[in-house]
Protein backbone atom coordinates (compact mmCIF):
# COMPACT_ATOMS: atom_id res chain seq x y z
CA UNK A 1 0.00 0.00 0.00
CA UNK A 2 1.60 3.40 -1.27
CA UNK A 3 0.67 5.95 1.46
CA UNK A 4 0.51 9.86 0.60
CA UNK A 5 3.84 11.90 0.94
CA UNK A 6 3.88 13.85 4.07
CA UNK A 7 6.84 16.13 4.88
CA UNK A 8 7.65 16.93 8.54
CA UNK A 9 9.25 19.99 10.52
CA UNK A 10 10.27 17.30 13.57
CA UNK A 11 12.73 19.41 15.53
CA UNK A 12 15.28 21.70 15.75
CA UNK A 13 18.45 20.91 14.13
CA UNK A 14 20.27 20.81 17.54
CA UNK A 15 19.12 21.24 21.16
CA UNK A 16 21.31 21.77 23.77
CA UNK A 17 19.81 21.92 27.36
CA UNK A 18 20.72 22.35 30.87
CA UNK A 19 21.94 24.13 33.48
CA UNK A 20 24.76 26.83 31.65
CA UNK A 21 22.95 25.72 28.33
CA UNK A 22 23.88 29.40 26.94
CA UNK A 23 27.44 29.32 27.65
CA UNK A 24 27.99 25.68 26.23
CA UNK A 25 26.61 26.36 23.02
CA UNK A 26 28.51 29.53 21.93
CA UNK A 27 30.65 27.94 19.99
CA UNK A 28 27.83 26.28 18.39
CA UNK A 29 26.77 29.68 17.62
CA UNK A 30 29.44 30.72 16.17
CA UNK A 31 29.42 28.36 13.68
CA UNK A 32 26.26 29.30 12.27
CA UNK A 33 26.77 33.13 12.35
CA UNK A 34 28.87 36.31 12.40
CA UNK A 35 26.47 39.16 12.55
CA UNK A 36 23.46 37.81 14.19
CA UNK A 37 20.91 40.21 15.21
CA UNK A 38 19.65 39.55 18.80
CA UNK A 39 16.04 39.78 18.84
CA UNK A 40 14.32 40.51 22.49
CA UNK A 41 11.44 42.79 23.87
CA UNK A 42 10.75 42.57 27.72
CA UNK A 43 12.81 45.26 30.10
CA UNK A 44 12.39 42.27 32.45
CA UNK A 45 15.08 40.24 30.25
CA UNK A 46 16.99 43.26 28.84
CA UNK A 47 20.14 42.48 30.79
CA UNK A 48 20.36 38.90 29.92
CA UNK A 49 20.16 39.80 26.32
CA UNK A 50 22.96 42.67 27.38
CA UNK A 51 24.77 39.72 28.69
CA UNK A 52 24.58 38.09 25.50
CA UNK A 53 25.73 40.62 23.64
CA UNK A 54 28.83 40.47 26.03
CA UNK A 55 29.32 36.93 25.20
CA UNK A 56 29.16 37.28 21.66
CA UNK A 57 31.69 40.27 20.80
CA UNK A 58 33.60 38.46 23.16
CA UNK A 59 33.56 35.42 20.79
CA UNK A 60 34.83 37.90 17.98
CA UNK A 61 31.17 38.80 16.33
CA UNK A 62 29.61 41.17 15.52
CA UNK A 63 25.93 41.08 16.77
CA UNK A 64 22.98 43.56 16.83
CA UNK A 65 20.19 44.39 18.96
CA UNK A 66 16.45 44.37 17.76
CA UNK A 67 13.17 44.68 19.84
CA UNK A 68 9.89 44.15 19.09
CA UNK A 69 7.53 47.00 20.20
CA UNK A 70 4.56 44.84 20.10
CA UNK A 71 3.55 41.32 19.90
CA UNK A 72 4.79 39.11 16.81
CA UNK A 73 2.78 42.06 13.69
CA UNK A 74 3.87 42.82 10.42
CA UNK A 75 4.40 46.24 11.82
CA UNK A 76 7.58 44.86 13.42
CA UNK A 77 8.44 42.50 11.48
CA UNK A 78 8.68 44.90 8.14
CA UNK A 79 11.23 47.31 10.36
CA UNK A 80 13.61 44.36 11.58
CA UNK A 81 13.55 42.66 8.42
CA UNK A 82 14.56 46.68 7.12
CA UNK A 83 17.38 46.67 10.31
CA UNK A 84 18.89 43.13 9.70
CA UNK A 85 19.49 43.30 5.56
CA UNK A 86 20.91 47.46 6.73
CA UNK A 87 23.15 45.50 8.70
CA UNK A 88 23.81 42.56 6.73
CA UNK A 89 23.24 40.20 9.91
CA UNK A 90 23.57 36.33 8.76
CA UNK A 91 21.29 34.82 11.69
CA UNK A 92 18.67 35.87 14.02
CA UNK A 93 18.71 35.14 17.60
CA UNK A 94 15.44 34.89 19.75
CA UNK A 95 15.69 35.10 23.14
CA UNK A 96 12.67 35.77 25.13
CA UNK A 97 9.02 34.48 25.43
CA UNK A 98 6.46 33.24 22.90
CA UNK A 99 5.79 35.77 20.67
CA UNK A 100 9.83 36.96 20.52
CA UNK A 101 10.66 33.63 19.62
CA UNK A 102 7.88 33.43 17.18
CA UNK A 103 8.81 36.58 15.87
CA UNK A 104 12.35 35.57 15.51
CA UNK A 105 11.72 32.62 13.83
CA UNK A 106 9.74 34.52 11.35
CA UNK A 107 11.99 37.28 10.49
CA UNK A 108 14.55 34.30 9.72
CA UNK A 109 12.36 32.73 7.30
CA UNK A 110 11.45 35.76 5.50
CA UNK A 111 14.86 36.72 5.47
CA UNK A 112 16.48 33.14 4.92
CA UNK A 113 18.75 33.40 7.93
CA UNK A 114 20.32 30.91 10.46
CA UNK A 115 17.88 30.89 13.06
CA UNK A 116 18.65 30.29 17.21
CA UNK A 117 15.98 30.29 19.99
CA UNK A 118 16.75 30.89 23.53
CA UNK A 119 13.50 30.54 25.10
CA UNK A 120 13.42 32.55 28.71
CA UNK A 121 10.68 31.12 29.95
CA UNK A 122 8.85 27.41 30.17
CA UNK A 123 5.52 29.13 29.40
CA UNK A 124 5.14 27.43 25.35
CA UNK A 125 7.33 25.61 23.08
CA UNK A 126 7.89 28.06 20.47
CA UNK A 127 11.42 27.79 20.65
CA UNK A 128 10.96 24.34 18.85
CA UNK A 129 8.63 24.60 16.44
CA UNK A 130 8.00 25.70 12.61
CA UNK A 131 5.36 27.35 13.34
CA UNK A 132 4.52 31.03 14.26
CA UNK A 133 1.22 32.99 15.49
CA UNK A 134 0.95 36.72 14.13
CA UNK A 135 -1.12 39.20 15.70
CA UNK A 136 -2.17 42.71 15.27
CA UNK A 137 -0.36 45.71 17.23
CA UNK A 138 -2.56 45.76 19.84
CA UNK A 139 -2.30 41.95 20.37
CA UNK A 140 -5.12 40.48 18.39
CA UNK A 141 -4.64 37.28 17.17
CA UNK A 142 -5.02 36.99 13.26
CA UNK A 143 -3.28 33.76 11.99
CA UNK A 144 -1.21 31.08 11.98
CA UNK A 145 2.48 30.80 9.55
CA UNK A 146 3.63 27.37 8.80
CA UNK A 147 7.42 27.57 8.32
CA UNK A 148 9.92 25.64 6.20
CA UNK A 149 11.79 24.03 9.09
CA UNK A 150 12.83 24.47 12.88
CA UNK A 151 15.20 26.38 14.56
CA UNK A 152 18.88 25.50 13.78
CA UNK A 153 19.74 25.61 17.21
CA UNK A 154 17.64 25.81 20.45
CA UNK A 155 19.15 26.79 24.00
CA UNK A 156 16.89 25.53 26.86
CA UNK A 157 19.04 26.87 29.69
CA UNK A 158 17.79 26.46 32.93
CA UNK A 159 19.25 28.93 34.56
CA UNK A 160 17.66 31.74 32.37
CA UNK A 161 14.49 29.89 32.42
CA UNK A 162 13.91 29.84 36.64
CA UNK A 163 14.73 33.68 36.34
CA UNK A 164 10.92 33.74 35.12
CA UNK A 165 7.85 34.20 37.10
CA UNK A 166 6.19 31.10 38.59
CA UNK A 167 3.17 32.13 36.52
CA UNK A 168 4.89 31.46 32.84
CA UNK A 169 5.52 28.03 33.91
CA UNK A 170 2.08 27.39 34.84
CA UNK A 171 0.83 29.13 31.40
CA UNK A 172 3.29 26.61 29.86
CA UNK A 173 1.92 23.24 31.62
CA UNK A 174 -1.63 24.69 30.60
CA UNK A 175 -0.65 24.80 26.74
CA UNK A 176 1.42 21.11 27.31
CA UNK A 177 -1.80 19.52 28.62
CA UNK A 178 -3.78 20.88 25.43
CA UNK A 179 -1.43 18.93 23.58
CA UNK A 180 -3.90 15.29 24.47
CA UNK A 181 -6.82 16.93 24.38
CA UNK A 182 -6.87 18.49 21.05
CA UNK A 183 -4.39 16.08 19.37
CA UNK A 184 -6.71 13.07 20.02
CA UNK A 185 -9.39 14.60 18.31
CA UNK A 186 -7.28 16.44 15.03
CA UNK A 187 -5.87 13.12 14.83
CA UNK A 188 -9.06 11.53 14.05
CA UNK A 189 -8.80 7.85 13.01
CA UNK A 190 -5.27 8.32 11.28
CA UNK A 191 -3.62 5.11 10.92
CA UNK A 192 -0.47 6.57 10.43
CA UNK A 193 2.01 5.46 13.03
CA UNK A 194 3.74 8.58 13.60
CA UNK A 195 0.35 10.28 14.51
CA UNK A 196 -0.74 7.65 16.34
CA UNK A 197 2.53 7.58 18.56
CA UNK A 198 2.20 11.21 18.38
CA UNK A 199 -0.74 10.94 20.64
CA UNK A 200 0.02 8.40 22.82
CA UNK A 201 3.43 10.50 23.38
CA UNK A 202 0.68 13.22 24.21
CA UNK A 203 -1.11 11.52 26.97
CA UNK A 204 1.82 10.30 28.71
CA UNK A 205 2.86 13.84 28.71
CA UNK A 206 -0.31 15.17 30.42
CA UNK A 207 -0.39 12.23 32.86
CA UNK A 208 3.00 13.81 33.78
CA UNK A 209 2.26 17.25 34.05
CA UNK A 210 -0.59 16.68 36.23
CA UNK A 211 0.94 13.96 38.66
CA UNK A 212 4.39 16.77 38.55
CA UNK A 213 2.63 20.21 37.99
CA UNK A 214 2.00 21.42 41.52
CA UNK A 215 5.62 19.72 42.93
CA UNK A 216 6.95 21.35 40.10
CA UNK A 217 6.19 25.37 41.14
CA UNK A 218 6.73 24.13 44.68
CA UNK A 219 10.37 23.79 44.09
CA UNK A 220 11.83 25.64 41.39
CA UNK A 221 14.73 24.33 39.82
CA UNK A 222 14.12 20.63 42.00
CA UNK A 223 14.36 17.56 39.37
CA UNK A 224 10.46 17.97 39.09
CA UNK A 225 10.95 21.53 37.56
CA UNK A 226 13.22 20.13 35.60
CA UNK A 227 11.19 17.43 33.97
CA UNK A 228 7.99 19.58 33.91
CA UNK A 229 9.66 22.38 32.57
CA UNK A 230 11.41 20.45 29.50
CA UNK A 231 8.38 18.90 29.18
CA UNK A 232 6.28 21.97 28.32
CA UNK A 233 8.98 24.20 26.67
CA UNK A 234 10.28 20.53 24.17
CA UNK A 235 8.14 17.69 24.81
CA UNK A 236 5.37 19.49 23.78
CA UNK A 237 7.11 20.76 20.41
CA UNK A 238 8.08 17.41 19.35
CA UNK A 239 4.10 16.39 19.60
CA UNK A 240 3.80 18.95 17.09
CA UNK A 241 6.74 17.34 15.00
CA UNK A 242 6.44 14.03 14.91
CA UNK A 243 2.72 13.98 14.28
CA UNK A 244 2.89 17.30 11.87
CA UNK A 245 -0.42 18.67 10.99
CA UNK A 246 -2.97 15.67 12.37
CA UNK A 247 -1.59 16.42 15.53
CA UNK A 248 -2.06 20.33 16.65
CA UNK A 249 -4.98 22.54 17.17
CA UNK A 250 -8.27 22.33 17.93
CA UNK A 251 -11.33 23.96 20.23
CA UNK A 252 -9.04 25.02 23.18
CA UNK A 253 -6.53 27.27 20.48
CA UNK A 254 -9.54 28.84 18.83
CA UNK A 255 -10.89 29.86 21.95
CA UNK A 256 -7.41 31.77 22.67
CA UNK A 257 -7.57 33.06 19.49
CA UNK A 258 -11.37 34.42 20.26
CA UNK A 259 -10.33 35.48 23.74
CA UNK A 260 -7.60 37.77 22.03
CA UNK A 261 -9.79 39.63 20.00
CA UNK A 262 -10.83 41.33 23.83
CA UNK A 263 -8.71 43.92 25.21
CA UNK A 264 -9.49 42.97 28.94
CA UNK A 265 -7.72 39.49 28.12
CA UNK A 266 -4.51 40.48 26.41
CA UNK A 267 -2.79 40.54 30.01
CA UNK A 268 -3.27 36.69 29.94
CA UNK A 269 -0.63 34.65 29.05
CA UNK A 270 -1.39 32.73 26.27
CA UNK A 271 -1.45 28.90 28.09
CA UNK A 272 -3.63 30.33 30.61
CA UNK A 273 -6.37 31.50 27.58
CA UNK A 274 -5.45 28.10 26.27
CA UNK A 275 -5.89 26.34 29.41
CA UNK A 276 -9.89 27.73 29.38
CA UNK A 277 -10.28 26.68 26.14
CA UNK A 278 -9.45 23.13 26.76
CA UNK A 279 -12.46 22.96 29.60
CA UNK A 280 -14.81 24.59 26.82
CA UNK A 281 -13.43 21.93 24.39
CA UNK A 282 -14.58 19.18 27.06
CA UNK A 283 -17.38 21.36 27.24
CA UNK A 284 -18.42 20.88 23.39
CA UNK A 285 -17.22 16.92 23.61
CA UNK A 286 -19.81 16.77 26.25
CA UNK A 287 -22.99 18.75 24.46
CA UNK A 288 -22.55 18.12 21.22
CA UNK A 289 -20.51 14.97 21.09
CA UNK A 290 -21.88 13.13 23.55
CA UNK A 291 -18.52 12.60 24.99
CA UNK A 292 -19.65 11.44 28.82
CA UNK A 293 -15.65 10.96 29.73
CA UNK A 294 -15.04 14.69 28.42
CA UNK A 295 -16.93 15.85 31.89
CA UNK A 296 -14.69 13.87 34.16
CA UNK A 297 -11.93 15.28 32.58
CA UNK A 298 -12.95 18.90 32.94
CA UNK A 299 -14.03 18.39 36.73
CA UNK A 300 -10.34 16.80 36.97
CA UNK A 301 -8.92 19.41 35.48
CA UNK A 302 -10.32 22.69 37.06
CA UNK A 303 -9.36 22.03 40.43
CA UNK A 304 -5.39 21.20 38.86
CA UNK A 305 -5.79 24.74 37.50
CA UNK A 306 -7.01 26.38 40.34
CA UNK A 307 -3.90 24.99 42.42
CA UNK A 308 -1.77 26.46 39.45
CA UNK A 309 -3.63 29.82 39.11
CA UNK A 310 -4.76 29.27 36.01
CA UNK A 311 -7.75 30.71 34.99
CA UNK A 312 -11.28 29.15 34.99
CA UNK A 313 -14.15 31.93 35.91
CA UNK A 314 -14.72 35.06 34.01
CA UNK A 315 -13.10 37.22 36.72
CA UNK A 316 -9.95 34.77 36.21
CA UNK A 317 -10.33 36.29 32.52
CA UNK A 318 -10.67 39.97 33.28
CA UNK A 319 -13.96 39.45 32.03
CA UNK A 320 -16.25 39.89 35.11
CA UNK A 321 -17.86 42.99 33.49
CA UNK A 322 -17.74 41.61 29.89
CA UNK A 323 -21.17 41.75 28.34
CA UNK A 324 -23.04 39.20 26.05
CA UNK A 325 -21.48 41.35 22.64
CA UNK A 326 -18.04 40.35 24.19
CA UNK A 327 -18.62 36.28 24.35
CA UNK A 328 -20.28 36.86 20.91
CA UNK A 329 -17.30 38.42 19.72
CA UNK A 330 -15.06 35.87 20.98
CA UNK A 331 -17.48 32.77 19.54
CA UNK A 332 -17.48 34.36 16.16
CA UNK A 333 -14.04 34.99 15.49
CA UNK A 334 -13.15 31.33 17.01
CA UNK A 335 -15.76 29.76 14.93
CA UNK A 336 -14.75 31.18 11.86
CA UNK A 337 -15.02 29.14 8.76
CA UNK A 338 -11.12 28.55 8.85
CA UNK A 339 -10.78 27.66 12.17
CA UNK A 340 -9.16 24.70 14.09
CA UNK A 341 -12.14 24.52 15.87
CA UNK A 342 -13.60 22.55 13.10
CA UNK A 343 -11.30 19.91 13.57
CA UNK A 344 -13.75 19.11 16.14
CA UNK A 345 -16.14 15.58 14.63
CA UNK A 346 -19.20 17.86 14.65
CA UNK A 347 -20.15 20.86 13.99
CA UNK A 348 -20.01 23.72 16.06
CA UNK A 349 -21.52 27.17 15.37
CA UNK A 350 -21.18 30.02 17.70
CA UNK A 351 -24.14 29.56 19.71
CA UNK A 352 -22.83 26.71 20.59
CA UNK A 353 -19.95 27.74 21.58
CA UNK A 354 -21.34 30.31 24.06
CA UNK A 355 -23.83 27.55 25.74
CA UNK A 356 -20.27 25.45 26.31
CA UNK A 357 -18.47 28.64 27.33
CA UNK A 358 -21.27 30.08 29.83
CA UNK A 359 -21.81 26.45 31.21
CA UNK A 360 -18.05 25.56 31.50
CA UNK A 361 -17.92 29.27 33.99
CA UNK A 362 -20.94 28.11 35.84
CA UNK A 363 -19.39 24.77 36.80
CA UNK A 364 -16.15 26.12 37.35
CA UNK A 365 -17.75 28.21 40.11
CA UNK A 366 -19.66 25.50 41.70
CA UNK A 367 -16.39 23.16 41.41
CA UNK A 368 -15.15 22.66 44.88
CA UNK A 369 -11.14 23.13 45.64
CA UNK A 370 -8.96 20.27 45.66
CA UNK A 371 -7.59 18.86 49.15
CA UNK A 372 -4.28 19.53 49.89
Amino acid sequence: MVTALSQHAIAPARLVRGPSAWSSSLDAVSSLCRSPLLLGRSRVTQPLRDQALTDLKRLGLDPCAGSLRFDCCDDDLQRLEAEARSSRCDAVIAMGGGKVLDAGKLLAHRLGLACITVPTSAATCAGWTALANLYSADGAFRSDVVLDRCPDLLIFDHELVLQAPPRTLASGIADAIAKWYEASVSSGASGDGLVQQAVQQARVLRDQLLLEGEVALAEPGGEAWVRVAEASALTAGLIGGLGGARCRTVAAHAVHNGLTQLPACRHLLHGEKVGFGVLAQLRLEELLGGHRLASQARRQLIPFFRVLGLPVRLEDLGLAEASLNDLNSVCAFATRPDSDLHHLPFPVGPNDLLAALVSTIAESNLCPERSP
